[in-house]
């Protein structure tokens, strides 16, 4: 279930926690965050390639691009048995930011957002149908996990892509990971 947990950047215990997904989007709405739960609800295989996905979404696709004019679109698409999986983990693990804004749209399985903001770090866990629309600069890491298992369609206003400028903190040691998290809401 889609959630959002805000703690404060010192980790000493949530704050508090959210699963409407009205509540979810007022409370990122607050510090820039765009929110929206869209329908994912098309069949795809597990091995669906960039092509199918896109083509499966298209009019969501196109919806995004009229409305930002994005350059680039792109499927980030993992599985436990992808052999680049903790390599791309650990990427995504540390704090950074980017120059242009970061846009989301979880088609399958489901990721975790670290937002950095005002003293505080709002954990957004994104599942199936959930967009996410992180301003540029705002700082922040993704974890998806040691089973890895999501597709997440990607926009850019640029042509380059993802490109993050990392902050070397080590703030996100501090916060649990994937999969404690799950683990924790599950209980």
């Amino acid at each position: 279930m889609t959630t959002l947990t805000i703690y404060d950047d010192n980790a000493t215990g949530p704050l508090a926690q959210y699963q409407d997904a009205a509540d979810i989007a007022a409370a990122l709405h607050d510090i820039g965050v765009e929110f929206e739960q869209w329908q994912a609800d098309r069949p795809l295989p597990n091995d669906a390639d960039q092509d199918t996905v896109l083509t499966a979404y298209r009019d969501a696709v196109d919806r995004l691009n009229a409305r930002y004019g994005f350059q680039s679109v792109d499927v980030v698409s993992l599985r436990p048995d992808n052999p680049k999986a903790p390599e791309l983990r650990q990427l995504f693990l540390s704090e950074h930011t980017h120059a242009d804004f970061e846009v989301r749209f979880f088609v399958d399985g489901s990721g975790l957002f670290y937002l950095h903001k005002d003293g505080k770090v709002y954990l957004v866990l994104c599942e199936a149908g959930d967009l996410i629309s992180v301003p540029a600069g705002t700082t922040h890491w993704f974890d998806m996990g040691s089973q890895p298992s999501f597709k997440a369609i990607r926009f850019f206003t640029t042509e380059n892509g993802w490109q993050g400028d990392f902050t070397g903190s080590d703030i996100a040691g501090r916060f649990p990971d994937y999969d404690s998290h799950v683990a924790t809401l599950k209980q």
